[in-house]
Formats: structure tokens, sequence, C-alpha cells
């Protein structure tokens, strides 16, 4: 188990530093490095001299900043989703649509394996801890079990701590017969995982299975790849201003206009960090695979290990993975390694050595 935690007084970057010595960072979720991103900062640096800090009256209200419209409409636009709705935060997002749902007191939620707290109704949530197979197994026989009335199906759209990816396959079998919300967190495919060249996340693989009785929503945090605080909904426009109408909705602040003032000039930064992070990813591939020491979804930036004494080895070679119990600390201890768009190849190369040799440690 992590021993310690590395606190520090600046923004992780490829490097780290920690107790006098520059740590070659391998952790976070900042996929692809736009936090880090000079360029980018350089254009939030320029919005914020026309919007400032924050905005922090209600996005309901009768004086409104166009910016979030136009942030709306090019999210939508990248993810293929027919609208988007953004909010302050992932967490927000989520708990906004649940907010939402818990409208009709006869919902019932069902949801899939490690359903983020995002998407929980409650503020405890018994969620699935088995296979996601086995779950999609059995999910026929606990929805004929469900009583009738609105039914909502809620889970994660990709298990980044285990750096699984999840089939949807078993969507086109969803009942048509009662009211169902299928809601499905992407936080952790946005940006780095989609059906396109450019990985704009799961909205157009999943309205291509679902029944067309069910209503599609996803949410993620904005905060990961996109390197943005604050979050998205994403669902049709009549969903949306529903939603939007909602005190839960009304009653929050809104993102920071500035950052999204930035995201929309920024296309050209978001490729380029996405072809930097495909480059990383296959070199990190090259040299973490032979070792068998972890797991890993093809092309996705996020390797997981069972070996959590890795971390401490590691970091005597000054290098910093993930590591720590999560969602809660009396959690399972989560221990991976992720690469992000601002990695060089020697990095993977100093990596490489630093493994070798706690391979070798291992052997004697």
């Amino acid at each position: 188990m992590t021993d310690q935690y590395l606190t520090i007084d600046q923004l992780p970057n490829r490097f780290v530093p920690f107790a006098g010595r520059e740590c070659l960072f391998f952790s976070g979720t900042s996929y692809l490095g736009m936090s880090q991103n000079p360029a980018f900062q350089a254009l939030v640096a320029e919005e914020m001299t026309r919007y400032g800090i924050a905005f922090g009256s209600s996005r309901n209200g009768n004086l409104r900043l166009r910016v979030y419209e136009e942030a709306e409409a090019t999210l939508a636009r990248w993810t293929s989703a027919p609208d988007a709705l953004t909010a302050s935060s992932g967490m927000v997002a989520g708990q906004v649509v649940m907010n939402y749902l818990l409208t009709d007191s006869h919902t019932t939620f069902v949801y899939g394996p490690h359903a983020h707290p995002a998407l929980w109704h409650e503020t405890t949530v018994a969620a699935p801890t088995l296979p996601f197979t086995d779950w999609v197994a059995e999910l026929p026989n606990q929805l004929a079990q469900v009583p009738d009335g609105p039914l909502v199906v809620a889970l994660n759209a990709v298990d980044a701590g285990r750096s699984e990816t999840y089939p949807f396959d078993w969507l086109t079998e969803l009942p048509t017969n009662r009211p169902i919300t299928l809601v499905v967190d992407d936080s952790h495919g946005l940006g780095v995982g989609g059906d396109g060249t450019l990985r704009w996340g799961i909205w157009t693989e999943l309205a291509k299975l679902v029944p067309a009785s069910v209503r599609l929503i996803v949410t993620a945090s904005l905060a990961k790849a996109m390197g943005l605080p604050g979050g998205v909904i994403l669902a049709n426009s009549s969903t949306l201003a529903a939603i939007r109408q909602t005190s839960f909705f009304g009653g929050a602040s809104p993102m920071a206009p500035a950052v999204l003032a930035a995201f929309i000039r920024a296309e050209s930064l978001y490729t380029e960090a996405q072809q930097r992070l495909t480059r990383n990813v296959g070199l990190a591939e090259i040299v973490l695979r032979p070792t068998g020491l972890f797991r890993q979804q093809p092309g996705y930036p996020v390797f997981y290990t069972e070996h959590a004494e890795l971390y401490a080895h590691l970091l005597q070679h000054n290098i910093i993975i993930y590591s720590f119990a999560y969602p809660t600390p009396l959690d399972k201890l989560n221990t991976r390694l992720v690469v992000s768009a601002f990695h060089e190849p020697a990095d993977f190369e100093r990596l490489g050595e630093t493994l070798r040799s706690f391979e070798k440690g291992r052997a004697i």
C-alpha cells in the first residue's frame, strides 16, 4: 500500500518536483496534456481578460453569456450528439441528470459494475463489482424483476481504473415495452476513445445500438482529457431543455466562461495532442506489454497492474505512478500507469530500464 501522500505546489507536468528530486510523472488523468499545454494556457489567459476568472450567475438568469451556447454547440458537433449542456464539473453533470430522473418517484435505477458516484441517485449505492460480461449476462433477468414504471440503467463507458473498455452490443436487446433511460459516464473516454479519426467519445457507438424507444444520455467530466474545469451532458434537445429548467441546474454556477472560449479556438491543439497521445501509447505498449506486469486495452493510455509494490520501486527511481485507494480510503488499492500527450520518447526508454531492474529484483 502507498505509505505516503506526495504534496507539491504546482500542477503536475511531465516532471514533478518532489523532495528535492525531479520525478517523471506517469499518473493523473490529463491524457491529452491540455492543462499543461503552453499554447492552450495562452488562449485561456487571453480569454480571461475578456471574461474574468468566474461567472457566478445562474445560466437561467436574465443576462446570459453567448459563449456557453457556442461551446456547447462545438461539443455537440465534436461528439456527434444532438445537443450538449455544460456544468461546473463532471460530478455536477451526473447529479443534475440523476436529480432530473428522480422527478418520477416510481423510477427504478439499475447500475453497471463500479458505476461512478456521479451517477448515483442516492448518497450510497451498492454498485455491482462482478465482471462486466457477467453483469450483461444477468441483466435480462434483473430487468424482468423490476417493477413497472420508468427504468434507468446507469453505467460507465470504460473502466479506466482497470484499463477495460466495455462492449455495448447488448443494448440492442433492451426491452422496448417500458420507458428506459440509458445514462453512460464517458469521463475517461471523451477525447481518448471513440470510433473515428478524432476520438470524441462514445455517443456515436451508443446511438447506433440503442432501440429508438430508449432515451440516451451521456455525461462526462471535461477535466480529464479535455483539460477543462467542468462537465458536460449530451442528449437530445428536449431532454436538455427539461434538465435546464430544474432547480438543481438553475441553482448552480456554471463553468468559467474563459476556458470555454479558449476551447472553441483550440481544435487544432486537441488534434495535435491526440496524435501525440496515439504515438506515446504505442511506445508504452512496446515497453510495457512484454513485462507481463500490466493489463491494458489496446490503444488506451492506462496500464493497470496488480503489483502494488511497483509503486515504491518506481518512486525510488524518480518515477511517479498512480497508486491509492479509490473512490474511498476503504476501497482496494488501485495501481496504474498513465500515459499523456506531454510525454517524450525518452521517457519510455527510462521507464523500460526501471521496469527491467524491478523484474531482476523479483527474480533474485
